[in-house]
């Protein structure tokens, strides 16, 4: 593994909350460094959704950094919001499965960190191209049928957005999924009640999800994504009630742009890039004890 992988461990190991917390806010400084690079990217999902991939990737997950696509024996991953994409790949690359020197090549030509993920590159740790909302459930669902059959224990996750649940094939999905009683299956949606125009009130309400879910046949746990000590007790719940003939639903509350208090809570940082400015102010709130920058 590489030297410069300083935060990284192998999977087994487990981090405590404070451990976790420091490795969140060098996540965070590497998005927005990385969007920053390029004036190009999506820095406020990302920067909510960073508490959940560590704590994926860094404690709850059971995955191998060698990688391999099948991921036998693995817990899968899959970012169906494949816009949140500098978040994936910086857990990734502080996870072990690539350099922590190749973030500096985010969207820029010939990269392998393309700005939506890509399997054509043969990147590891990505296992599907994500750029088409809507799609990554009915994958996770496949990926999760798949190790039933092959009689692998372990679990399979999928992130959404909560703007995402407006294409309908995340209902077709979510329909098939307790029919087929997939309990090995664990989906996230992150629900920060923004997306690229406004408000996800203000766009297309989503009305009681929780209510709407348990309807078709899924549990349903809530849980605060931007607190360690509430996100974690509710992922492993969900991995306690795998195997009990229904699907798991966790609806996450987390605010764009959570760490850097002038893109929190608002759309206007969906797809914004900091100016130099903006970055340096970012920095100087994402404070790391021995910071690890690309």
């Amino acid at each position: 593994m590489s030297q410069e992988n300083t935060l990284t461990s192998p999977a087994t190991e487990q981090k405590s909350v404070a451990e976790l917390k420091q490795i969140a806010s060098q996540v965070r400084r590497d998005i927005v460094r990385m969007v920053h690079a390029v004036n190009s990217g999506h820095p406020g999902g990302s920067l909510g959704c960073t508490d959940l991939l560590v704590a994926l990737y860094f404690r709850i997950m059971k995955h191998n950094p060698s990688f391999s696509m099948k991921g036998e024996g693995e817990d899968l991953f899959f970012l169906s919001n494949g816009h949140i994409s500098p978040v994936f790949y910086s857990v990734l690359a502080r996870s072990g499965y690539f350099p922590v020197s190749e973030l500096a090549t985010f969207r820029k030509l010939n990269s392998r960190l393309q700005g939506h993920p890509a399997t054509h590159e043969h990147l590891p740790g990505i296992r599907i191209a994500s750029g088409s909302l809507g799609q990554g459930m009915s994958v996770a669902i496949g990926a999760a049928q798949a190790k039933k059959l092959d009689g692998d224990k372990s679990l399979v996750y999928v992130l959404m957005g909560d703007g995402e649940l407006e294409e309908g094939q995340v209902w077709e999905a979510a329909m098939y999924a307790p029919h087929c009683k997939v309990d090995n299956l664990i989906a996230i949606v992150d629900r920060n009640g923004q997306q690229i125009d406004g408000s996800t009130d203000e766009i297309m309400h989503l009305g009681n999800l929780r209510a709407k879910f348990e309807a078709f046949g899924w549990r349903v746990l809530e849980t605060d994504g931007n607190d360690l000590e509430k996100l974690l007790p509710t992922l492993e719940e969900a991995g306690k009630l795998s195997g009990q003939g229904q699907p798991t639903m966790i609806l996450m509350d987390t605010q764009m742009g959570f760490g850097v208090d002038y893109m929190m809570g608002t759309h206007k940082w969906h797809g914004t890039a900091p100016n130099d400015e903006q970055l340096e102010k970012a920095l100087q709130q994402l404070l790391v004890e021995q910071a690890a920058d690309y």
